[in-house]
């Protein structure tokens, strides 16, 4: 059942409050309230256990970095301890997320993410920061050009994978819905080249939404998305069978990410009008809800979330 509403006069939550990015990583969220107190020796003890653990480390180290105070403290581990790739990585994920907010010029975060990456070559971690960076304000040969840096370190890389999926899906939204669009055929490369095992199992219902995202903001979809049609045609139906039985088989949710692809597939389940299983998405994600895709296109993902939720979980 979903929880009841506020009791008159509390306000609502706000989605900072609802989405929170560390997920289900206790030990993250743990770090990172340390960390906001300026206690950086948990981080430093966290990032150790981490690892060569590339999707966690990449997970947690961009999580970390989205704090505002994360900055000033990496700083303060990088002069204790200057030879620290955990440190130098940290405050290059750090400087990213200020140069996306307008608060520091990109060179100077690009900057520092090849100081991190000169710190241990084989970490994909600065190269997914810089790939982050060129996502949103780099060009596509940038976008492309990291993306096989990250690869080439760690070919399944979770983030990178996405990464790529939102920026190709802006590509050609005059095409409308085309089954052919390159989008998807990054995402079917992906999942071939991966293992059977992969999470990116599911890029192709993150593919979709994602095109869906790029269509309804040029008006070539309409909203709200489960009324759309966009996940009842044959491409739709195909992409999604195969998600969910890999799910069904695999469980994706052991990933460090992987309740960012159960939101993917309950949402799309939820618009392809498949009731109990989106039910049985909504159980396993629990609490743990990611802004994307619901508020696909502009919409307010907790109410979002919060409707088709219980939605599917009184019609199953």
């Amino acid at each position: 059942m979903s929880p009841p509403p506020p009791p008159l006069g509390r306000a609502r939550k706000r989605a900072a409050d609802v989405f929170d990015p560390a997920l289900d990583d206790t030990e993250l969220a743990a770090a990172r309230t340390a960390l906001e107190r300026g206690r950086w020796a948990d981080t430093r003890a966290l990032l150790e256990a981490t690892g060569r653990d590339w999707d966690r480390r990449g997970h947690r180290l961009v999580v970390l970095g989205q704090a505002p105070a994360t900055r000033a403290w990496a700083q303060e581990w990088r002069l204790v301890e200057p030879e620290s790739a955990d440190a130098a990585a940290l405050f290059a994920c750090a400087s990213v997320w200020r140069a996306l907010r307008g608060k520091e010029r990109p060179e100077r975060a690009q900057e520092a993410c090849r100081e991190a990456a000169a710190l241990d070559a084989e970490d994909p971690t600065p190269w997914l920061a810089l790939l982050l960076l060129a996502r949103n304000l780099g060009s596509e040969e940038d976008v492309v050009r990291l993306f096989d840096e990250v690869r080439h370190r760690h070919p399944q890389h979770h983030h990178a994978h996405h990464l790529m999926v939102g920026r190709l899906a802006e590509r050609r939204a005059d095409l409308g819905q085309d089954p052919l669009h390159e989008v998807y055929d990054f995402a079917s490369w992906a999942v071939d080249q991966a293992p059977p095992d992969s999470p990116l199992a599911i890029l192709p219902v993150v593919a979709h939404a994602e095109r869906y995202r790029v269509l309804a903001g040029a008006a070539r979809a309409s909203a709200p998305p489960e009324q759309s049609g966009h996940w009842s045609g044959r491409l739709a139906r195909i992409v999604l069978k195969g998600a969910f039985d890999w799910w069904l088989e695999w469980d994706g949710a052991r990933h460090p990410r992987g309740r960012i692809d159960l939101n993917f597939l309950a949402h799309a389940k939820f618009c392809e009008g498949r009731a109990a299983e989106a039910a049985a998405l909504f159980q396993r994600i629990g609490p743990y809800a990611t802004e994307e895709p619901w508020s696909y296109p502009g919409r307010d993902p907790a109410q979002a979330f919060g409707a088709a939720r219980s939605a599917a979980i009184g019609a199953a």
